[in-house]
């Protein structure tokens, strides 16, 4: 026998639905964030295979959250947050750990850290200075999280399966570094510009459309 709701149940029912799968990406996100203190426990107490495949895992979840929002416009301010934090926190968790157990160089690590130590501050400064900059994602930065992510990858990989990948895990510890630097520099560019009024372009903090800081 069917029950037939009155129609305020119906759209309080509808909006509850949707406000779930809008958040399904976020969901996938904050799993993702989860996966952070997990994989640097993982390498610091030497399951490096594992680490391994729980950065696959993070990856792909990556990809499909950012396809759920686009394909479905599953898109929520919360998200274009959560997400570039996440990827932030998983690569930055990840060169921190490798440094430590001697896989990367220190002073990669130290120039990946203070990079967007540095980054955040200007952000930060200039909202103090109720001169806030806009987000924006500049080809650089993006550029400079892909290698840091085929860099991370590489060396879990070798590190967990013995690839003999030294030569390679070499050449892009220096095109991390090159591009770690280029990146920080065009950045305080920016901002320096935007500080001093002198160019109203703004620089981004993060990006959702792609890889950002």
């Amino acid at each position: 026998m069917f029950r037939i709701l009155p129609s305020k149940t119906i759209v309080c029912y509808t909006t509850l639905q949707s406000a779930v799968i809008i958040n399904i990406p976020n969901f996938i996100t904050l799993g993702r964030i989860i996966s952070v203190p997990v994989i640097f426990w993982l390498l610091l107490s030497g399951q490096a295979k594992i680490a391994f495949f729980v950065f696959v895992c993070a990856g792909i979840s990556d990809a499909v959250d950012g396809w759920l929002a686009k394909r479905y416009g599953w898109d929520t301010e919360l998200g274009s947050y959560l997400d570039p934090l996440a990827d932030k926190l998983l690569i930055v968790s990840i060169f921190i750990a490798l440094g430590v157990r001697n896989e990367l160089p220190l002073w990669l690590v130290i120039a990946v850290v203070s990079r967007d130590i540095l980054i955040v501050a200007a952000v930060l400064l200039a909202w103090l200075l109720d001169q806030p900059v806009r987000i924006r994602p500049l080809a650089v930065s993006k550029a400079n999280t892909v290698v840091q992510i085929l860099l991370a990858a590489t060396v879990l990989a070798d590190a967990a399966f013995g690839l003999g990948l030294e030569r390679t895990r070499l050449l892009l510890v220096w095109i991390t570094g090159a591009l770690t630097v280029l990146s920080l520099a065009a950045y305080l560019r920016a901002w320096f510009l935007h500080m001093t009024s002198y160019d109203s372009t703004s620089y981004d903090s993060a990006g959702k459309d792609g890889p950002g800081l």
